[in-house]
């Protein structure tokens, strides 16, 4: 009997991998995944996003089969009982294989899932991260209304917001987290057009802003901590369009109540896409759209990481019809994703750019440059 389980177990896991072969992204040079090839030239199987559509909530906190990939996203700024900062991020990722034949049987994967984990210690400059896969079977990994998880990674959603509980043996996260905004419908009414061609466009909505209260474990001591955290939901099926080399993500919080959200598409030249965009969030929960004339994002240092990529950690980042002339930095250069896939993921500071008054923090995402 045993030998009979080993053996299905066996032929279950190399048909997943056959299945994940078949629509595997184009690696980087270096051998990880490539952030634009896992968003761009889906198979025509999959769904494609052509428009606006109706949410439907809480159904829509759920996964969407059918479309190629998906991520539930939380980033946010904490604050310890000593005055130290720390920054955190978790990821889900959902990459749904290819339609076709597939037996009838609980190990059959529909898709590959990736969990990413990260702790941001501003004081000390260090980055903790971790990452997890499970295949899309046998309850190892999931998305419904009410749960989120990759094996023990999960997130849980209750009357008052959503509880996070993922950890590692060197750190974790317990933290509870509750929306003070209403959800935000990025782009028009929540479709976010990235490119010219039908299907360059994703769903998706943000909650700006969440009270955040827990605590954190790093090397076995525990250590409460409270602050605000960002929560982003995407969805869909050849988002990016091929002339994309990389992109610029910004989530901004700022002490007078608005929220900000830019991001800037890089063509291959390095210049910024028509369909770069943002939002800005106002304290009464009002929000307006961004287009790519409404806002600049300008690098001003890069900081060169132990391969010898550039990645540009500080930045102007100007929004003339909201009188916002913003220096954005790196809490601390260090906090480059090293796992699957390449990218710089991490806490920043928002200052006037005029004054050097403190303005907000935040969380940035850079894109391409290791690539």
């Amino acid at each position: 009997m045993r030998r009979d389980l080993l053996i299905l177990t066996t032929i279950a896991l190399a048909l997943v991998a056959w299945l994940a072969w078949q629509t595997r992204p184009e690696p980087a040079r270096d051998g990880r995944l490539n952030t634009s090839n896992l968003l761009n030239d889906a198979p025509e199987s999959f769904r494609q996003v052509t428009g606006p559509r109706p949410f439907e909530f809480p159904a829509d906190h759920a996964a969407h089969p059918g479309y190629r990939n998906e991520w539930w996203y939380f980033t946010g700024n904490l604050d310890g009982p000593d005055g130290d900062a720390w920054g955190f991020q978790f990821t889900l990722f959902r990459f749904e294989l290819d339609a076709g034949p597939r037996p009838d049987s609980a190990w059959t994967a529909d898709a590959v899932w990736m969990a990413h984990l990260a702790l941001s210690d501003a004081d000390q400059g260090i980055f903790h991260q971790a990452e997890r896969f499970a295949r899309g079977a046998l309850d190892l990994a999931g998305a419904t209304e009410k749960r989120w998880w990759l094996r023990d990674w999960q997130v849980t959603r209750n009357e008052t917001g959503f509880q996070l509980e993922a950890g590692t043996d060197s750190f974790g996260l317990d933290l509870a987290m509750e929306p003070i905004r209403e959800v935000v419908r990025q782009g028009d009414r929540g479709y976010s057009q990235k490119g010219p061609q039908a299907g360059n466009a994703s769903h998706y909505y943000s909650i700006t802003r969440l009270k955040t209260k827990g605590a954190i474990q790093v090397d076995g001591e525990t250590i409460p901590v409270d602050g605000l955290a960002w929560l982003d939901r995407e969805w869909g099926s050849s988002q990016l369009a091929g002339n994309l080399a990389g992109w610029d993500w910004f989530s901004l919080q700022l002490d007078d109540g608005r929220d900000l959200m830019v991001y800037r598409l890089r063509t291959e030249d390095g210049e910024a896409s028509r369909f770069s965009a943002g939002k800005v969030v106002y304290p009464d929960g009002d929000s307006r759209t961004l287009g790519r004339g409404d806002f600049t994002a300008t690098p001003q240092r890069d900081w060169q990481d132990s391969e010898g990529h550039q990645w540009p950690v500080a930045w102007r980042v100007e929004v003339p019809s909201e009188d916002l002339n913003l220096a954005v930095e790196a809490r601390f250069d260090e906090q480059r994703w090293s796992g699957a896939v390449s990218y710089w993921e991490g806490a920043v500071g928002v200052r006037d750019a005029q004054t050097d008054k403190s303005m907000g923090r935040g969380y940035l995402e850079l894109s391409g440059y290791a690539e």
